[in-house]
């Protein structure tokens, strides 16, 4: 079970569309991230702490929606991508493959949250470590192809100059903070006795 889960209304009719809001408010919110850049060829951006923090708060299934539902307004032209951007030439641009490893993400972090991973700060840690890892398969396979194909080789060393070292400070930031706001959120919840499903066995 998942925050999102704790306040679903449990009628069918609204449970779908409180489904809806969520991933609609969900891409909403990796949209005004993503606007939080700071440049290059793959910027650093507000957007993955976005993805972290909806995968684990809406679960699975939610968070993968939000990521398609995000993607699908960057690619029918709404300036939802970093630095404004929009359409098919930033998908199959250098940020491509981690716009796509976001649903990697998602899927990742969300199924561990669902699991009960996000109630404590080590498998909080852990299971954003094993999403961030999900995030750099897609994006450096993508980059290491697009350069191979279109520019200079740059070989191994220099796809990760660009593509994964200038990010693991931040990175490391955005889990330190998610270990904290995430099981200090659940044990607030627990407080209040609100949580009346506790979490599958961490496997």
């Amino acid at each position: 079970m998942t925050v999102a889960d704790l306040v679903r209304p449990s009628e069918n009719g609204l449970g779908r569309l409180y489904d809806a809001a969520v991933v609609v408010g969900g891409s909403i919110v990796i949209a005004l991230c993503a606007q939080v850049a700071i440049g290059g060829p793959v910027p650093i951006t507000g957007q993955t702490f976005a993805v972290l923090m909806i995968a684990a708060l809406l679960g699975s299934r939610r968070a993968v929606l939000c990521v398609l539902t995000y993607l699908a307004e960057g690619l029918v032209g709404l300036p939802v991508f970093a630095h404004g951007g929009a359409g098919l030439s930033v998908l199959f641009g250098p940020r491509g493959g981690y716009l796509v490893g976001f649903l990697a993400v998602a899927y990742i972090v969300g199924s561990l949250a669902e699991r009960g991973w996000d109630r404590k700060p080590a498998t909080t840690i852990l299971a954003m470590v094993m999403g961030n890892l999900g995030l750099y398969v897609c994006g450096l396979a993508w980059l290491f192809c697009l350069v191979h194909i279109f520019a200079r080789p740059l070989g191994g060393r220099g796809v990760l100059a660009i593509g994964l070292y200038p990010f693991l400070a931040g990175d490391a930031v955005k889990i330190a903070l998610a270990a904290v706001l995430l099981p200090a959120g659940w044990k607030i919840i627990r407080h209040f006795g609100l949580d009346t499903n506790p979490p599958r066995a961490v496997e």
